[in-house]
């Protein structure tokens, strides 16, 4: 035993186990309702599958927007339209940076990195606190917390402190799933490295090393590489007649065709030959690299692939992982429940990715496609049930490790899904440790949790702002000009996003030099300190961090052209300003603006001089608190 070590004990009020987009969108959230939280990430980047190490492009309900209207907002799209604004041209460094950026501002957010979490120490049935080891400095960590979320996404911290946890399949029998097989059986999604390759516009040589695994075409004659290009098998489905043959419509297959020669391949995809993928990762990884450089030398020296003036550029070497553990909560959610759009009484989250289950074997399974998708029309809610551990007390878990079956893991896995369930996580511990519960004691206050959810820009399918405190609720709406349709009363609805057909925004006809006005007038006077407006940021454009060109072409360069740029917004007593600011060059869907002073006002008025680019001011929602 070493006679030299070095210990550092750290307490907070929320511990967060894992800095992947989940993890960060929980420690956010709950640094923001006011609490002392704790990040602790094991690596030196943040973003988890979406960071510079692994670069997968963060998908979500939208399903590569495929449904309108569908993308996440709430935290996840802010940091996504941070990023837009300072890195255009998908630069993984600046991505790293925008994440750290938006942590080290945070007030009471207080961030680990390069820490390890490696036993758990219990009082009683509680977590009591974690320990941890940060190589870089050499400093073994005793971090204590009230609560404590697991977004490790192998539900690490659960599995040492104890849970019950799920892996592979559940049989028919169980849930009554139409996907589900006949018997449970340990069959799992694989891991994945992805690359990035580059047209140098002449031919470029590729000399393969001698330790690659060579691919013939027959073992990728069911994976899209180079000019080959088999689609995905669609499951059948009786909500959506279009795929009953199990094939998929135009639609489907164009937003589900990702192959690229500049991407890599997400089916470069490995479930180890064990019991446990999470102790098979090592070797995993190195069967991976392996792979991706002789799939690499299949599409290069072996027939003609449209391969020849490319030139690999960068290879991953910590793999993706999709599937590992799922730790059990007091709800499982089903891919009946996914399939159904079931609306959860206690939903805190939502997703729409359709179910996406890869096949057993990845690559090793040559004779089966790489996925199976089952599509459906609509979103589906995540219950908080999920994501309130059933064994531990203070132990909540979000991401692809949340409560749920596999089949209904194969939609909410991906990372946009994770994330809005994070920041529903964040927000919920915090508000135990406000109010001195666990959180499974939360269930009769579920309705101010959606509310503080809804109120940052969370949207949650069926609900609607009900918030009593916002004043704004009974205003009087009315603007200097309105396009037939998009009427000011718009921003009074409840609803901060166009859902189903509907238009719930307001939109001016034209931008007038004296800029466009829309006014709230109050019921009564009333002392304001905060009013919350959410613009148009057009969730049906693209704004991810991509290696695929395909994704990248559908964005834009700059931050969507609806978001209102410039505006003033003024608190009016009497029609005399009591008080005013004044925003220049605003990229936010969700703004917040501050008045300290909170004067006393009867109206409120936005007056918008310029947006990104388009035509017309479009607002979907104002609020004002006192």
């Amino acid at each position: 035993m070493g006679i030299r070590s070095k210990w550092k004990d750290e307490a907070f009020d929320v511990v967060v186990v894992g800095g992947g987009m989940t993890g960060l969108c929980a420690a956010l959230a709950s640094a923001r309702e006011g609490v002392r939280t704790a990040l602790v990430q094991d690596r030196s980047v943040l973003g988890g599958n979406a960071s510079s190490e692994i670069r997968m492009h963060i998908c979500g309900a939208d399903a590569n927007q495929f449904k309108q209207n569908a993308a996440e907002t709430g935290i996840i799209h802010e940091i996504m339209l941070e990023n837009k604004a300072r890195n255009d041209y998908y630069n993984y460094s600046i991505w790293d940076s925008t994440l750290l950026q938006i942590v080290y501002r945070q007030e009471n957010l207080t961030l680990f990195l390069n820490t390890s979490m490696n036993s758990v120490e219990l009082e009683g049935d509680s977590i009591g606190r974690i320990l941890c080891y940060q190589g870089t400095t050499e400093t073994n960590l005793r971090i204590a917390g009230k609560v404590f979320i697991d977004c490790t996404g192998n539900g690490t911290l659960g599995y040492f402190a104890g849970a019950d946890y799920r892996t592979g399949s559940e049989g028919k029998a169980e849930f009554q799933e139409p996907d589900a097989p006949d018997q449970p059986n340990n069959n799992r999604m694989g891991n994945t490295l992805l690359f990035k390759a580059v047209n140098r516009g002449h031919p470029v040589p590729f000399r393969t090393p001698d330790w690659v695994r060579h691919f013939s075409e027959d073992d990728l004659k069911l994976r899209g590489h180079g000019n080959h290009r088999p689609m995905l098998l669609f499951a059948a489905d009786a909500a959506c007649p279009a795929s009953d043959k199990g094939e998929g419509t135009a639609e489907e297959k164009k937003a589900f065709d990702c192959y690229g020669l500049d991407y890599g391949y997400w089916w470069i995809e490995l479930p180890g030959k064990g019991p446990d993928i999470i102790d098979e990762y090592e070797t995993i990884r190195d069967e991976l690299v392996r792979c991706v450089y002789g799939v690499w030398d299949h599409l290069k020296n072996s027939g003609d692939h449209g391969a020849e003036d490319y030139d690999l550029e960068w290879v991953g070497m910590l793999p993706g992982i999709r599937e590992s553990r799922r730790l059990m909560g007091c709800y499982i959610l089903t891919e009946n429940d996914v399939l159904s759009n079931r609306i959860f009484p206690d939903a805190v989250a939502y997703g729409g990715w359709p179910v996406d289950n890869h096949t057993a074997g990845g690559l090793d399974d040559k004779d089966q496609m790489p996925s199976t998708v089952r599509h459906f029309p609509g979103l589906y809610t995540i219950p908080y049930r999920c994501y309130c551990n059933s064994r531990i007390p203070n132990l909540m878990q979000a991401g692809r490790i949340l409560s749920a079956s596999k089949l209904a893991m194969a939609s909410s896995r991906v990372m946009g899904t994770c994330s809005v369930g994070g920041q529903a996580a964040g927000t919920a511990a915090a508000m135990c440790v406000q109010y001195g519960c666990q959180p499974q004691e939360m269930g009769g206050r579920m309705e101010e949790l959606q509310q503080r959810l809804l109120r940052n820009d969370c949207y949650l399918p069926g609900f609607t702002n009900q918030d009593s405190a916002d004043l704004a609720r009974r205003a009087r709406a009315e603007a200097s000009s309105q396009k037939p349709g998009h009427p000011a009363a718009n921003v009074l609805n409840g609803i901060s996003r166009d859902t189903e057909g509907a238009i719930n925004c307001w939109e001016s006809e034209g931008l007038s030099p004296e800029g466009e006005v829309l006014a709230l007038h109050l019921e009564q006077p009333a002392n304001i300190a905060q009013v919350r407006v959410t613009f148009d940021s057009n969730l049906n454009r693209s704004i991810k961090i991509t290696l695929s060109a395909k994704r990248m072409a559908q964005q834009q360069v700059g931050p969507p052209a609806e978001l209102v740029r410039d505006y003033e917004l003024r608190l009016l007593c009497e029609g005399a300003v009591a008080a005013a600011r004044r925003v220049e060059g605003n990229y936010q869907r969700l703004n917040v603006l501050e008045f300290p002073e909170a004067p006393l006002c009867d109206s409120i008025e936005l007056r918008i001089a310029t947006t990104n680019g388009y035509p017309n001011a479009r607002v979907f929602e104002v609020r004002a608190y006192e």
